[in-house]
């Protein structure tokens, strides 16, 4: 994804211009990581709370050993899922920003082309 994080291009005048189709396209596969990282946190839920299966010792230990592992996973898990939501935000607010930015200037250009005339 990195590769697509480049939202602007050159444009004549040495300036840039902002497409923000590219951002949406972005902040979607963004979002739809987010939503596989949802599912896996729920089957994650069944790995972190095993039950042994016997009351025998050897099931036992198999749970001992299984939860530690599944509870590991989850708040991985949710560490990712964090992290994805912070990075959609960002670029949520940058796009936001952005387009407001050019909306204003485009309207100053409109603004001061009416004065000229």
């Amino acid at each position: 994804m990195a590769n697509e994080v480049n939202m602007s291009a050159p444009a004549g005048g040495g300036g840039f211009t902002f497409d923000a189709d590219k951002i949406d396209a972005v902040i979607k596969k963004w979002q739809d990581l987010r939503a596989d990282l949802k599912r896996d946190y729920d089957d994650a839920n069944l790995m972190a709370n095993v039950k042994a299966p016997g009351k025998e010792f050897a099931s036992e230990d198999w749970e001992k050993l299984a939860n530690p592992s599944g509870k590991a996973f989850l708040e991985q898990n949710r560490k990712m899922q964090e992290y994805v939501t912070n990075y959609i935000d960002a670029l949520t607010a940058a796009k936001k920003k952005i387009t407001t930015k050019e909306s204003e200037t485009q309207a100053d250009m409109a603004k001061t082309g009416n004065q000229a005339t």
